[in-house]
């Protein structure tokens, strides 16, 4: 198989390339990328020499681009877009932008056979907050911030071209990730790498809120099967139901680490903040996957990669992109 990965050079995309140059000795990838703030080659340095994968620098809402680098692909998974919660309520037109449009891009060149199919990689945020249970595939929408929102017209948008020109699409609605490469500013490798340089660990409000910390690989093992068994106009949960409060997590890294609690500064909360994520995924567990990795072992796996690679973030860290972002998110908190 001939994939065509959009946002590879992300913290998911660039996991998901790694299982499949490991996992798919047959298959080739190209990694097309924009390359912003939270795009970065180094996450996939260890196989730039691999004959099987490319990269190509290229915009998902550019038609053009897009038709050149899909051509003769039997696929395209789409990790491309704006993730971050806290962004989008700063800036909320790129997350339009790249989410919505990106995808419609995407989608007609799949229509117009540039490439075999598209597998659409959403969030569980689409659902909202969730009281009690979880959601499966079949729960209304309700999403609440414009991240959140951006996914869910992506994936409405997707369903569409499915029942309108029975555009082959499929979309997987993944969990809270963590493991390696996932750029500072989202809370877990924010939290480790404060935490290792003795900074405070910036806690939203009580810090009470539930998010179910899926590992990156598990995901993407997730998305894979979904692309390999899953239907066209079909929709997978993936999460591995390891469920934590935020306060208990920051804890844990503290604890993992050897830094004192008192690192942790209860911070204002954020506008329209989700108290609990949870989702189904008995669809997905019924094609065969289960994930590996528990919330502890997650967690200090994770916490093990960003203290044994300083050489990756702290020149992310220490540069002014990051600097200026920080101080406007929290300089005020």
């Amino acid at each position: 198989m001939k994939l065509l990965v959009t946002g590879g050079a992300g913290f998911i995309g660039s996991n998901f390339i790694h299982l499949i140059l490991a996992e798919r000795p047959g298959w080739e990838v190209i990694n097309f990328d924009k390359l912003t703030y939270a795009g970065n080659l180094d996450n996939l340095r260890e196989v730039d020499q691999d004959p099987r994968y490319r990269f190509a620098k290229g915009d998902i809402c550019r038609a053009e681009e897009v038709e050149a680098a899909a051509k003769g692909c039997d696929a395209i998974v789409n990790f491309a877009a704006e993730t971050h919660v806290d962004r989008s309520i700063l800036a909320p037109m790129a997350f339009l932008q790249t989410d919505m449009i990106g995808a419609y891009v995407l989608l007609e060149a799949v229509r117009e056979g540039r490439a075999g199919r598209l597998l659409q990689v959403s969030t569980d945020e689409v659902y909202g907050s969730i009281a009690e249970g979880a959601a499966d595939e079949q729960s209304p929408v309700h999403p609440s911030s414009p991240y959140a929102a951006s996914k869910t017209g992506a994936d409405l948008l997707a369903l569409s071209y499915w029942h309108t020109y029975h555009t082959p699409v499929t979309i997987t609605r993944g969990a809270n990730n963590i493991g390696p490469h996932q750029y500072p500013e989202k809370v877990l490798p924010l939290f480790i790498t404060n935490a290792l340089d003795d900074l405070s660990l910036p806690l939203y409000g009580d810090g009470l809120q539930v998010r179910d910390y899926t590992h990156v690989e598990d995901h993407c093992r997730g998305i894979l099967l979904a692309l390999e068994k899953g239907e066209p106009g079909e929709v997978y949960n993936v999460g591995a139901g390891n469920e934590m409060r935020n306060i208990d997590m920051a804890q844990f890294i503290l604890a993992e680490i050897g830094k004192p609690e008192t690192l942790i500064k209860h911070v204002k909360d954020r506008p329209g903040h989700d108290r609990r994520y949870a989702v189904d995924c008995g669809k997905l567990r019924a094609l065969g996957w289960e994930p590996r990795y528990g919330a502890a072992e997650a967690l200090r796996s994770t916490v093990r990669w960003y203290a044994e690679n300083r050489w990756w973030w702290e020149p992310i860290k220490s540069g002014d992109r990051y600097r200026e972002y920080y101080h406007r998110q929290y300089g005020d908190r």
